[in-house]
C-alpha cells in the first residue's frame, strides 16, 4: 500500500484529500504545517507527498527545500497545491525540485490523477534503477577477472623468477624484477580502485535519492586542491615545469572527494599521453551558467572515433577499454560530471593534442541568488 503524506494548515482540506486518498486505497498521514511536514516526512518516508503553498512561517517552498537537501527524502515525489498557480510561482518551485503542481480548486478526478501519474513515473525509474544494477552486476563479473591479469602475470612471472633463481640473480636483476613487481601492484591497486568508484556511482546513478544527496556537496575554494593534485602528478611523471595552471577560486558544486578524483584522472592521462617538455594546462574558470575545469595537453591525441565512443558512453564498454588511452578513468571523470549535472566534452586531433573539458552548472544555492531568492 503507498504511502502519502498531506501537509496542509487548513483542517478541512486535509480531511477532503485523506478521504478521497483512503477510498482509493492509500495509506494517508498529516501534517498541519511545514516544520510538522519535514518532520513526518523524516519520520515515515512516504512514497509521495501532497504540500499546500501558503502556510505560516514554514511555507511550501520552504517546506520543498528543506527534504530535497536530505539524502532519505530528496527522491520522494512532491506535488505543491495552490490557490495562486502563476507562472513565476510555478517556476520557482520546479527549480526547488517539485514534481508537479495541483491548483485549487481541485476534483477527486484531477486529485487521483495527479496522484497516480507521479507515482507510477516514481515505480517506473525504480524499476530502470534494478535495470541497471542487474546489468552493473553482470559488467562487473564480466571485466574484473580479464583486467586483473595483466598486472597479475606481471607479478607471478617476477615472483617465480626470484623463487626458482634467486641464488644465480645478481643483485641489480632482483632489483629490476622487485621495481616490476611494485609497478604491477600499483597498477594493479588503480584498477581495483576504479572498478570500486565506477561500481559505486553506478549504484549511486541507479537512485534519485542517492544524486540528489551527491549534488549537495560544494567545494568553496578549489584552487589550492587542483594545484595539490596536478602537482602531484607533475612530480610523479617528473615533468613539474611543464605543468601549468590558471585557475580561479571559484565554487565548484561538487564534493572535494570527487572533484579531487576527477582533477587527478584527466591531469594523469594528460602527462601520461603527452611527451616530456610540452604543456600540460590546467584551467578552472567561472562561466554564465556554472564553472569549467579543462586539461589541455600537446600529446598523442584522440581520434575522431575514440571521441565519439566517449561521447556515446552509457554503461561500462569493453570497446573503450581496448582503446589506448580511454581507460576507465576517463569515463570515471565523465559520469561524476553527469551525475552533478554537467557534461564532459573532449576536443583535440591525432597527434596534435587533447583538451578535455568539464563543464558544471552552478549550484542551487547560487542559483537562487541569481534569480533573486534562495533556492
Amino acid at each position: 500500500m503507498k504511502k502519502i503524506l498531506i501537509i496542509d494548515d487548513e483542517e478541512w482540506l486535509r480531511e477532503m484529500v485523506q478521504m478521497a486518498l483512503r477510498q482509493r486505497g492509500y495509506d494517508v498521514v498529516e501534517a498541519q504545517n511545514g516544520y510538522d511536514g519535514i518532520e513526518r516526512a523524516r519520520a515515515e518516508l512516504p512514497d509521495l507527498i501532497l504540500c499546500d503553498v501558503n502556510m505560516g512561517k514554514v511555507d511550501g517552498y520552504l517546506t520543498l527545500a528543506a527534504l530535497r537537501t536530505e539524502a532519505p527524502t530528496a527522491a520522494i515525489p512532491f506535488i505543491l497545491m495552490t490557490g495562486m498557480a502563476d507562472n513565476a510561482g510555478m517556476r520557482h518551485g520546479m527549480e526547488l525540485g517539485a514534481d508537479d503542481y495541483l491548483p485549487k480548486p481541485f476534483t477527486t478526478e484531477v486529485l487521483y490523477a495527479a496522484v497516480e501519474a507521479r507515482l507510477k513515473k516514481s515505480q517506473t525509474v525504480r524499476d530502470e534503477a534494478e535495470r541497471k544494477l542487474a546489468h552493473l552486476r553482470d559488467n562487473i563479473s564480466l571485466m574484473m577477472p580479464h583486467e586483473m591479469r595483466t598486472p597479475l602475470n606481471g607479478i607471478i612471472s617476477n615472483a617465480e623468477l626470484l623463487v626458482t633463481s634467486a641464488a644465480t640473480l645478481k643483485a641489480a636483476d632482483v632489483a629490476e624484477m622487485g621495481q616490476e613487481m611494485l609497478k604491477s601492484g600499483q597498477n594493479l591497486e588503480r584498477l581495483i580502485e576504479n572498478f570500486l568508484i565506477y561500481a559505486q556511482l553506478e549504484l549511486i546513478a541507479a537512485d534519485p535519492k542517492n544524486v540528489n544527496a551527491l549534488r549537495i556537496g560544494k567545494l568553496e575554494w578549489p584552487a589550492a586542491l587542483i594545484k595539490k593534485v596536478a602537482g602531484a602528478q607533475a612530480a610523479q611523471s617528473a615533468r613539474l615545469n611543464d605543468l601549468t595552471l590558471e585557475t580561479a577560486d571559484v565554487p565548484v558544486p561538487m564534493s572535494a572527494e570527487y572533484f579531487s578524483r576527477v582533477v587527478n584522472e584527466l591531469v594523469q592521462n594528460a602527462f601520461k599521453f603527452s611527451e616530456a617538455a610540452t604543456p600540460v594546462e590546467v584551467r578552472l574558470a567561472e562561466t554564465f551558467n556554472g564553472v569549467e575545469f579543462s586539461v589541455a595537453d600537446h600529446g598523442r591525441g584522440f581520434s575522431t572515433e575514440q571521441i565519439r565512443r566517449i561521447g556515446a558512453y552509457v554503461q561500462f564498454d569493453r570497446k573503450i577499454q581496448e582503446q589506448q588511452g580511454l581507460g576507465l578513468g576517463l569515463v570515471i571523470a565523465k559520469r561524476l560530471a553527469e551525475l552533478h549535472g554537467g557534461s564532459l566534452l573532449i576536443e583535440g586531433r591525432t597527434g596534435v593534442g587533447t583538451t578535455v573539458i568539464i563543464r558544471l552548472p552552478k549550484t542551487r544555492a547560487d542559483r537562487g541568488f541569481q534569480n533573486g531568492s534562495r533556492a
